[in-house]
């Protein structure tokens, strides 16, 4: 890891930048995959899935081999998921927008309509690791929204992956992953049918197929490499350099990142960095590529640096730091607020925007699986009580039918 000073401009340009340019031969890659996938259906998803995902037998998982498979998960790893499902549920009931009705002048009344998707699509890594904990948070939340139809893509369920759908509660799961999932998802196959949004976290193939169907099919965010940004003026560094190789070892292209106005802690963290790395061999060439500290006048300095780089995860010493450092997909607060408890058990979910996107917005969250609409009611008193206004604002726009439309009903 490398230490460098908040003086350094260009070095931290190099960083805020992220250099999330794509790379164009993927780009070509996937949407020729999504293009065929969108005019052969089935046929090109069993190509594709068997070429890449190494496919035998049919694309859908049936109910029988999902139950007899997952009976192999350990028990300990069955009541982990339980568990987790348990505080994902929780969680999420309190995530839903709320109905309303209000009388806005006597004769006027709008509501706010909340209902839920119809039919969502979960995607699910299968390829460095297995990841039920990315099923739970994909699966629960629809499921608690109200979305009758969760569907699931995973190119390689592992036990526990399975294991975790049937606690979720997943209506059908396809053995299929990369971009051709996706385009089976957004544009609906013989088997697959099309769903209302893709959710869920993969591989660059995965994040540049959704940003190509987007415009077809919602999609929740994009979700480059995944980041850790970590807040600390005094903070306990093998603890800190702990919860930077726990994100690192994700991906060689993550972010970890510690920002302090102490470069004594600095020095301690990468010094304990080099010690960890030793066990988590993974992580390497993540910290060494991208790992970096940097070292700021103030901790007021470092929370403001934070807010600019927007990360995915944030850790922080203290609730009042949490409270300013308001751009982050997800923020956790104290010594114990170990990160990957949120990957895992608190119920929080680990689905989150990576890329500078948590500027504008947090993690995947039930909200995500309802339609929130209005509904306009006007009886005749109240619209001779809205005409005036709603006819001379008509005519400053220069909207004339619009001001008739009102006119021929209040005359």
């Amino acid at each position: 890891m490398k230490i460098i000073s908040s003086t350094n401009k260009r070095g931290l340009r190099s960083l805020l930048s992220r250099n999330q340019s794509e790379d164009s031969a993927r780009v070509r890659d996937v949407q020729r995959i999504v293009d065929d996938v969108r005019r052969h259906g089935d046929s090109a998803v069993r190509k594709y899935a068997r070429r890449f995902d190494k496919l035998r037998g049919p694309v859908e998982i049936s109910s029988d081999e999902i139950q007899d498979k997952a009976t192999a998960t350990p028990p300990a790893v069955r009541k982990a998921i339980k568990e987790a499902a348990r505080h994902i549920r929780r969680v999420s009931k309190k995530q839903i927008p709320q109905s309303w009705r209000t009388t806005v002048v006597p004769g006027v009344i709008v509501e706010q309509r909340v209902t839920p998707l119809d039919r969502a699509g979960g995607y699910v890594p299968g390829g460095r690791y297995p990841l039920p904990s990315s099923l739970l948070m994909t699966a629960i939340p629809a499921k608690v929204a109200g979305v009758s139809e969760i569907l699931v893509a995973c190119p390689n369920p592992a036990p526990a992956v399975l294991a975790a759908a049937i606690e979720a509660k997943v209506t059908r799961l396809f053995k299929m992953g990369g971009a051709h999932a996706i385009g089976a998802f957004a544009y609906g196959t013989r088997t697959v049918p099309v769903v209302d949004k893709i959710v869920g976290p993969g591989s660059a193939y995965v994040s540049a197929a959704k940003a190509y169907v987007a415009a077809d099919c919602p999609i929740d965010f994009y979700a480059g490499p995944t980041e850790i940004v970590v807040v600390s003026q005094n903070g306990n560094p093998d603890w800190i350099a702990s919860d930077l190789i726990a994100q690192a070892e994700h991906d060689p292209e993550a972010r970890a990142i510690l920002v302090t106005p102490s470069r004594s802690l600095a020095t301690a963290v990468r010094s304990a960095l080099t010690e960890q790395l030793q066990e988590h061999p993974a992580a390497r060439s993540s910290i060494e590529t991208h790992g970096v500290a940097i070292v700021t006048e103030t901790i007021t300095e470092a929370v403001d640096l934070a807010n600019a780089i927007s990360p995915e995860h944030a850790v922080t010493d203290t609730r009042a730091m949490a409270n300013r450092l308001v751009r982050a997909g997800t923020v956790f607060v104290g010594p114990y607020a170990a990160q990957a408890a949120g990957d895992y058990a608190t119920g929080s979910n680990h689905v989150l925007p990576t890329a500078g996107v948590a500027r504008f917005r947090g993690g995947l969250s039930a909200s995500d699986f309802v339609r929130v609409n209005s509904v306009q009611q006007l009886n005749q008193r109240g619209l001779r009580r809205l005409a005036p206004s709603i006819i001379s604002l008509a005519h400053a726009e220069g909207l004339r039918a619009h001001a008739a439309s009102i006119a021929r009903r209040v005359v």
